[in-house]
């Protein structure tokens, strides 16, 4: 599985975990991210991240797979994660090789939002 690193190769402008912490991909392959943020990971445990770059936006839920310390500053604490996705990052994948069938994967600015989207 191709790993990228860098905006440049993987053109992720925004993840967020939810409910809206901030994190910032290290690096990214369709099967799992490494990431840095202020929100504590806890191994284990699940998330849900929202990735958007400048023409798509989704969601993947995914595990934490191991988690460190990586930064001590005087207004927080910076954390880096390995997340191991439920499923493939849709635009990392050949859509005729994805697993699952179908994917959400949806313009980064929609006209008019679906109410109830399904989450990956």
């Amino acid at each position: 599985m191709r790993r990228y690193e860098g905006v440049e190769q993987h053109r992720i402008i925004t993840t967020r975990i939810r409910p809206g912490h901030l994190a910032r991909i290290v690096d990214v392959s369709a099967g799992g991210a490494l990431l840095e943020t202020m929100y504590r990971l806890l191994p284990g445990t699940s998330v849900e991240l929202h990735v958007e770059t400048s023409t798509r936006h989704t969601r993947v839920r995914g595990e934490v797979l191991r988690s460190a310390v990586v930064k001590l500053r005087a207004d927080g604490v910076c954390y880096r994660g390995a997340i191991r996705f439920d499923r493939h990052l849709p635009w990392f994948v050949d859509e005729s090789r994805a697993p699952g069938g179908t994917v959400d994967s949806r313009p980064a600015h929609p006209m008019r939002a679906s109410s109830t989207p399904e989450v990956i």
